[in-house]
């Protein structure tokens, strides 16, 4: 593969510039968890209305991760062809419309159709938005990727805030979905507006429609896989386990979901500076052994009082796996989005079978079973944290050389 042409660097601009560009970054983020959080605190609406068993429930929420894997590795051509800030648009626009359809399934198969759709704009602006989130952050010459995601969550928190009063006057979805869709998709445009417009050389190869991570983050792919799943399961299920478990009522096992985003988000935006005092490895250790002890206690549970804190431990642990992948992903390689789009292939797949096998594994079990699976993946993630030891002494990608007028290098920072 060819690397791109550098052009010549023009003087940098003043410091706002970058500061614009963190802050548009991470409201995108925003607004891109608020699409997924709207949905997940709905799922035990959908559930009830369609009357689908856990199996049928579970063959359902694995295809937004098939969508997803299918589409993310056209996401770097994508951001290849128009340009970084036009790709994260337009993605996240469709991300936003496509919200609307979980809800006006009046079946299983369309359901599953409509969610593939949905998983694949998801996909598609995940991969995009992390690439302009990586190359903001080498150019800043900072870690920001766990804020990032914090702010993901943390727009995710605010939907399932709207997601719980809406379950608690027993809104229907099909009202709810389209009027949070349009608020999001009017947010969104503003909000891409103060990305920075990152492109390849003129002369740089467009990069394959299928992205195959190097051999190298395939152990890192791995540690995120336990990572992914844990989330996934506690996003999809915890509001189903909270009330055919634990008997809680629709409104509390809403609140499972927000308890899962609150812990998730402040652990994410404070992972920056733990990850800067305690390294990758420790970092993910320490992760791990937080979330083991939440899936313990989700197993243990047999009223919300142990379950909620279980599933907020479980955020906690996991919160910062994804960013430190990331993030490790987008130094590998001469195109941010190719490495990130192959590495979230790999990593998603996890995302791709959590789904059906906690769905497949509560109905020849239990739910409660399929949770302890989740708690022994989390063990595993922390057993295998020194993957990412490589990723704690990151070297600047060679992008930094094409770096817009708007946006200093990151050699243009440290001078200062």
């Amino acid at each position: 593969m060819t690397h791109p042409t550098a052009p010549a660097l023009e003087p940098p601009q003043p410091l706002d510039a970058p500061r614009r560009a963190r802050t548009g970054i991470a409201l995108v983020f925003a607004v891109h968890g608020a699409v997924g959080g709207t949905f997940v605190t709905r799922i035990p609406w959908l559930q009830h209305r369609l009357d689908l068993s856990p199996g049928q429930l579970g063959l359902a929420l694995v295809m937004p991760a098939i969508g997803a894997s299918l589409a993310m590795p056209l996401a770097g051509r994508i951001v290849h062809r128009y340009g970084g800030r036009a790709a994260v648009r337009g993605l996240l626009a469709l991300c936003c419309l496509t919200l609307v359809l979980p809800a006006l399934a009046p079946s299983l198969p369309v359901l599953c159709a409509v969610l593939l759709l949905y998983g694949a704009a998801a996909g598609m602006a995940d991969v995009a938005m992390n690439a302009q989130g990586v190359e903001i952050e080498e150019r800043l010459g900072r870690s920001i990727m766990s804020g990032l995601h914090g702010m993901w969550s943390a727009g995710g928190l605010v939907a399932s805030a709207f997601g719980i009063l809406a379950a608690h006057l027993d809104l229907d979805a099909r009202l709810q979905f389209p009027a949070t869709a349009l608020a999001l998709l009017l947010l969104a445009q503003p909000v891409c507006a103060g990305l920075p417009d990152i492109r390849a050389g003129e002369e740089a190869e467009a990069p394959p429609r299928f992205a195959l991570p190097p051999r190298s983050s395939l152990v890192i792919g791995l540690v995120g896989f336990c990572a992914v799943f844990a989330e996934g399961a506690s996003m999809d299920w915890s509001g189903v386990y909270l009330r055919d478990v634990t008997g809680s009522s629709a409104t509390v096992a809403a609140a499972s979901y927000t308890a899962f985003a609150l812990t998730m988000a402040a652990a994410r935006l404070a992972g920056d500076a733990v990850i800067h005092r305690l390294g990758a490895v420790r970092s993910t250790r320490l992760g791990g052994a937080v979330a083991t002890a939440g899936g313990l206690l989700v197993v243990a549970a047999d009223h919300p009082a142990l379950a909620i804190p279980g599933f907020a431990l479980i955020g906690v642990g996991v919160a910062v796996i994804v960013p430190l992948a990331f993030a490790a992903a987008g130094r590998i390689g001469t195109n941010a989005s190719q490495a990130i789009a192959g590495v979230a292939t790999v990593t998603y797949t996890s995302g791709l079978i959590a789904p059906a096998v906690i769905g497949a594994l509560a109905q020849a079990t239990s739910l409660t079973v399929s949770f302890g699976l989740v708690t022994l993946l989390v063990l595993a993630m922390a057993l295998g944290a020194g993957a990412l030891r490589l990723t704690e002494e990151p070297s600047a990608p060679d992008l930094l050389a094409t770096a817009p007028p708007d946006m200093p290098s990151r050699k243009d920072v440290d001078a200062r």
